[in-house]
């Protein structure tokens, strides 16, 4: 049986992170703390029964049933009116979190066409790393057969690190497929 990344994370990564960044302690070490994942809903508004889709294939990819996002604020040019539902939100902790993040690193992003590793772009000054997916189907949980709407959407991993540095090298030594500068 191979390890899972929590287990990666508490056994091995800790203490890499640690000698690496001279953290004083293991409790020193940045933790992820949640993995947000949202979806734009703007185009499909008016067809009820893609909006229905999405929301199934995130609930199938997060194990999770996820919230409606709602527009915080009118905007005529993109006829949005304010309370009007935009988006699809999931947050992901503890075990849940951890189970998102193994099928992401393990099946996702090898499933992923032309993937050839994630961009250093891709993370803020904090350390926390932002990915958007064009294709929902990538995850083993949907069936591309059976898929009438591709959409989009993103994933935020937050973590505790300080730093962009701190941040890529938590996620490098998790296993993320994070490219060499």
């Amino acid at each position: 049986m191979s390890i899972t990344l929590k287990e990666k994370y508490n056994k091995d990564a800790a203490k890499k992170f640690q000698e690496k960044f001279g953290a004083r302690s293991v409790m020193a070490v940045p933790r992820i703390t949640k993995v947000v994942i949202n979806a734009g809903i703007g185009k499909f508004l008016k067809e009820k029964d893609a909006v229905d889709e999405i929301i199934s294939a995130i609930r199938d990819i997060s194990g999770q049933k996820p919230v409606m996002a709602k527009a915080k604020k009118s905007i005529s040019g993109f006829k949005v009116r304010e309370g009007q539902d935009v988006g699809i939100v999931v947050t992901l902790r503890g075990r849940r979190m951890w189970d998102f993040l193994e099928r992401l690193v393990k099946s996702a992003f090898p499933r992923i066409r032309d993937f050839q590793g994630i961009d250093t772009k891709f993370f803020d000054k904090q350390g926390n790393f932002n990915i958007a997916l064009k294709e929902h189907f990538v995850f083993p949980e949907i069936m591309a057969e059976n898929v009438k709407n591709i959409f989009g959407f993103q994933v935020t991993v937050v973590n505790t690190a300080k730093t962009k540095e701190e941040g890529i090298g938590l996620l490098r030594l998790l296993g993320f497929p994070i490219k060499s500068e």
